[in-house]
């Protein structure tokens, strides 16, 4: 369990650090590009460290329901809205209504057994959480610009 706590950090981490990284190619480069050169690059590292530590066994795929095959896609649409949307709301705001989004979905999905997930009872204890951490954006997004407004006012 630790290692899964480790190893979720580590990716919350790296979303954070790669969502910058995007907005700042994004701003040179666009949409597009930038969303070529994000997956393009990915493939190509995911390709050698998989023939590193698999080999051929890296191709070795056992049968999967045919919509699995396409979840590259979905990567391309994740791409281009982080880096469009920390481009308008900025890295912290825009990844903490991604992650948000995430765990809302997530909870869906679980609770209905969507998509051949094991179906995990909803409770309102999960709801309440869901709804502390959208209260807490809100509360990060507002208090901000009260912030803000009073150094501004201070400074004149």
């Amino acid at each position: 369990m630790v290692t899964g706590l480790l190893l979720a950090l580590l990716a919350g981490s790296l979303v954070g650090l790669q969502n910058i990284f995007n907005s700042k190619v994004n701003e040179r480069a666009g949409t597009w590009a930038t969303t070529t050169l994000v997956l393009g690059l990915g493939f190509l590292a995911s390709l050698t460290i998989g023939f590193l530590f698999e080999g051929k066994g890296l191709f070795a795929w056992q049968p999967m329901q045919t919509w699995y095959w396409f979840s590259g896609l979905i990567g391309v649409g994740v791409v281009v809205c982080m880096v469009q949307g920390t481009r308008r709301l900025g890295p912290t705001y825009a990844v903490s209504i991604v992650l948000t989004s995430q765990l809302a979905f997530a909870l869906l999905w679980d609770s209905l057994g969507w998509l051949g997930l094991t179906q995990v009872p909803f409770t309102f204890k999960q709801l309440i959480g869901v709804l502390v951490i959208v209260a807490g954006i809100l509360l990060f997004k507002l208090g901000g610009g009260r912030v803000a407004q009073h150094a501004a006012a201070k400074s004149t």
